[in-house]
């Protein structure tokens, strides 16, 4: 070990988080893990750990915490202001704290989810071989609360080798690639070119599970209801009002509404930097 984290305060909603569990599927558990994969990647990378240890993930920001030892950090994902002890600090770039000192994010300005890595990594228990918070499945360790101490472990890859990751800046209105999913006879022939053609607003109904949008309906070609069928992250889940649903991190595992298309899977990260009532455009993948 290599000393502690106090959380003085979470923000609107902070969990640990890393890239999940996957190969449980069969048995009722899905990945879970960060929702913006790309961004934890980072945050660990920027402060020499594997890409696989565990992170938090905060949602709007609104982090304080306090580190018993003198640690380095990294922020990324959402744009938000960082402050070490008394000091501004960059986000995307390693950030050294002195024992005892505290890290405050402010809120998020561009984006939804901010993520902190440690060097050493958060060493909470694994369950099913993961730190990841699973919060449909109620798996890993609880959403983090003010006055949870959290500690460090000492596995790294090496030293720091850059000052700041140059990143683009994420889109106001980012489109997503989708390609035809597993249930699209079920729908009329426009379905496709209705999802590719419209503008989506993102509603206040969002969460690690998934995000409700708002816009033109699909019309479904056939009624009846699916038995319950494999889900999968990205996925397009239409419900009765025929405006979709796209599945995220913590979804469930089985669905029982159709699904005419797939986000791919690079996009979801962009997926999970969606605030209420942002707009977000799809486009057909040619990819394999």
């Amino acid at each position: 070990m290599t000393g502690k984290v106090e959380v003085l305060a979470t923000g609107p909603f902070a969990t640990v988080q890393d890239l999940g569990r996957p190969g449980f599927a069969a048995v009722g558990v899905g990945r879970s893990g960060a929702a913006d994969r790309s961004s934890v990647r980072l945050a660990n990378r920027l402060v020499g750990n594997p890409e696989t240890h565990a992170a938090l993930e905060v949602t709007l920001g609104g982090l304080r915490l306090r580190v018993s030892e003198a640690a380095l950090v990294a922020v990324t994902g959402a744009e938000v202001d960082v402050r070490a002890g008394r000091r501004t600090a960059a986000p995307n770039g390693p950030v050294a704290l002195r024992a005892g000192e505290e890290l405050v994010l402010g809120t998020a300005t561009r984006g939804l989810r901010c993520y902190v890595a440690i060097r050493g990594g958060f060493d909470v228990r694994p369950v099913l071989g993961a730190r990841a918070t699973d919060t449909m499945g109620g798996l890993g360790p609880p959403p983090l609360a003010p006055g949870t101490t959290l500690p460090v472990g000492d596995v790294v890859t090496g030293q720091p080798v850059v000052d700041l990751a140059p990143l683009a800046r994420l889109s106001e209105e980012p489109i997503l690639r989708i390609t035809p999913g597993p249930r699209l006879d079920w729908f009329t022939r426009t379905a496709l070119s209705t999802l590719v053609t419209s503008g989506y607003a993102v509603t206040a109904d969002l969460d690690r599970v998934g995000v409700r949008l708002d816009g033109p309906a699909l019309t479904r070609s056939r009624s009846g209801e699916l038995p319950p069928e494999a889900a999968v992250p990205g996925a397009l889940q239409v419900p009765p009002s025929g405006v979709p649903i796209l599945f995220l991190a913590d979804h469930p595992v089985t669905g029982g509404y159709p699904v005419p298309a797939v986000v791919r899977e690079p996009d979801l990260d962009v997926a999970a930097q969606l605030r209420p009532g942002q707009r977000v455009r799809f486009t057909l993948s040619h990819e394999g």
